[in-house]
């Protein structure tokens, strides 16, 4: 209906399987990748936050890197957040030697940012790369926030900061952003990082979401992408229905990203539900929920 700059639609921050053992399993990231492209994904997000980068080794990261760019033909995206600044560095350089076609990178975490450091860090990681790169806003776990004017401010420095994924669960935060980059760029991607925030996120001008349902399903935002392109408003009120009652996963257990993988698991089997944060396996209860939930017999 409107403008699409690059990076926009729908994008999935892939699980990252782990066999019995808790090792990354790199055949069932495999199946689910070929599951993803199948259902038309536009982008797919590795070692987001669902995709447990913070529990990862170096190693561990440089191999996922390496290995996932072949599994997929589509558009892909690393996230290579650390505290690090050499290893964003390293793990940026791999990801687009191997073929990605940008990176995401979180704000530095634990020791708490300014908005001066902020935009500092940022311009030395614009100036330090050498491709296309997101921001990832996710204050609840950064403890800083990425302001719109922090925003369109490192956009109209760095050409190759190519959007944002914002993780508030505030249309309006995310709506600013949209507003303040508009000014200075026609091609930021401004993302949702909230799954049923996709629609009003493309109804504000933004770009898109990253949304972690789209590990279970897919093809439900791959519709609601597909009305939103052709102006059908019935079905667009209709998927928004569909995707606010699918929330519910998200208050299921205590780990998300264990319920996530559980669902993947039950319903699809070609993964574990083991994820590395630990306390997070469901009990019979929340089996059953999420089974009642996804329609898994």
């Amino acid at each position: 209906m409107t403008h699409e700059p690059p990076f926009s639609g729908v994008w999935c921050p892939s699980i990252t399987p782990m066999d019995g053992e808790g090792r990354v399993d790199l055949n069932g990231l495999s199946k689910h990748i070929a599951r993803l492209s199948a259902a038309k994904i536009d982008v797919i997000l590795l070692m987001g936050s669902i995709g447990e980068f913070a529990s990862l080794s170096m190693d561990e990261r440089l191999l996922l890197i390496r290995k996932a760019r072949a599994m997929s033909p589509g558009t892909m995206v690393a996230n290579v957040s650390s505290t690090c600044f050499n290893d964003i560095l390293s793990m940026a350089d791999e990801a687009w030697r191997t073929g990605y076609e940008a990176v995401m990178v979180l704000p530095p975490y634990y020791y708490g940012q300014t908005p001066a450091q902020l935009l500092s860090y940022f311009r030395a990681l614009g100036k330090a790369i050498s491709g296309k790169w997101f921001a990832y806003n996710f204050p609840a776990r950064t403890g800083c926030d990425l302001t719109a004017d922090l925003v369109a401010t490192l956009a109209a420095e760095f050409p190759d900061f190519a959007g944002i994924k914002d993780t508030v669960d505030c249309q309006s935060h995310t709506r600013n952003i949209i507003l303040a980059t508009q000014k200075v760029r026609d091609d930021f991607a401004v993302l949702s990082g909230y799954d049923e925030y996709y629609i009003p996120n493309l109804l504000a001008g933004g770009a898109g979401v990253i949304s972690g349902l789209n590990n279970v399903m897919p093809e439900l935002f791959v519709k609601a992408r597909e009305a939103w392109r052709q102006g059908d408003l019935p079905t667009l009120q209709d998927a928004q229905r569909e995707i606010g009652k699918f929330m519910a996963i998200y208050a299921i257990g205590d780990d998300f990203v264990t319920t996530i993988k559980t669902v993947v698991s039950r319903k699809f089997g070609y993964c574990t539900p083991i994820a590395r944060n630990p306390g997070g396996a469901l009990n019979e209860e929340q089996r059953h929920q999420v089974d009642s939930l996804f329609g898994i017999q």
